[in-house]
């Protein structure tokens, strides 16, 4: 039995620069951190000759082939593995913007490395997961979710034209660190969408460079740097105003990225003491975050509004096996 435990994340900066429509003409920055909120994946032998997949859906098969979950079926191709049992559970539902498919991957794949009793780097790792996401499946996806599932921590990632990507963790002191988790809030909207659809679009402008998607890019990705320079100076509160500033154009990448709801309740938590937020993933739906200046107002506000609260650290650990027997 292997068990494996992957962080979800939040994107901190620089967030949609990671696509491959824009970083192999530009290259890319962008900041993540992976909080404690995970996916669990479970792999066993099993005593049949069926591969037995039991996830939101369970199925039963003979055939890798024939497995409809296309993440895991790519996977056990790509390691041609025979059946197995394999379970997956997750601490946040699918389709909320916190990267859970990238997670799934790279816990699926940290799984199966274990499984056959071999050492993979964290580069690899989250290299291979990019591989079955982007190459194999034709996934609309970037690179940010399986990295930061891989390596885990409060973390920067530089990706040159041909789509090498370099790692450092953010160089922060842990006040400031203690700081910035304490001041961050996150909610749920009670929306699941499709990130798919809404990364499709700007995967379609940045191909015919489209000049407003490209310029929306270059200011986001400039942001993300200037966001890194003022969390090393510790200065979180220019955080939270830069946030809001990364949400005013993230917002213009598509109609489907906000709606009246949204901005409502967005607008209701800055009058009530957060100084910047954003909806977290490619938009439409899932988690607003905010960094307030007065939790206790955003809370309050926020369960007025009907939303519930979700409280997370950061997690430095990545994605890791927490059973081998």
């Amino acid at each position: 039995m292997i068990i494996t435990r992957t962080p979800l994340r939040i994107a901190v900066g620089g967030g949609g620069s990671d696509l491959p429509s824009y970083y192999e003409r530009f290259g890319s920055f962008f900041i993540s951190a992976a909080i404690d909120k995970y996916v669990y994946i479970g792999i066993n032998k099993t005593f049949t000759n069926e591969y037995n997949i039991r996830y939101s859906s369970q199925e039963r098969t003979k055939e890798a082939g024939q497995i409809r979950h296309p993440i895991v079926r790519e996977a056990l191709k790509l390691h041609n593995l025979g059946p197995l049992e394999i379970v997956s559970l997750a601490d946040i539902p699918a389709g909320t913007g916190l990267g859970s498919s990238g997670s799934f991957t790279v816990g699926l794949l940290r799984a199966i490395y274990a499984h056959k009793r071999e050492i993979v780097t964290t580069s690899s790792l989250a290299e291979e997961a990019c591989h079955i996401e982007m190459n194999l499946l034709q996934e609309p996806v970037g690179k940010q979710d399986q990295y930061i599932a891989a390596f885990g921590g409060l973390t920067c990632f530089e990706i040159d034209r041909g789509g090498l990507v370099t790692v450092s963790p953010l160089p922060i002191a842990s006040a400031s660190m203690h700081d910035l988790e304490d001041h961050l809030v996150l909610f749920f909207t009670g929306y699941s969408r499709n990130a798919s659809n809404l990364l499709a679009d700007q995967k379609t402008k940045s191909d015919v460079s489209d000049d407003e998607m490209i310029k929306n890019l270059h200011f986001v990705v400039e942001l993300g740097r200037e966001i890194k320079k003022v969390l090393i100076a510790g200065d979180n509160r220019a955080f939270g105003s830069l946030m809001h500033e990364h949400w005013l154009r993230k917002r213009k990448r598509s109609s489907g990225m906000s709606n009246e709801r949204i901005d409502r309740w967005y607008d209701a938590a800055l009058a009530n003491g957060a100084l910047g937020g954003k909806l977290v993933g490619a938009g439409g739906g899932g988690f607003l975050l905010f960094f307030a200046e007065d939790q206790k107002g955003v809370r309050e506000t926020m369960l007025r509004e009907g939303l519930e609260e979700v409280r997370f650290r950061f997690d430095f650990d990545g994605s890791t096996v927490l059973i081998r027997e």
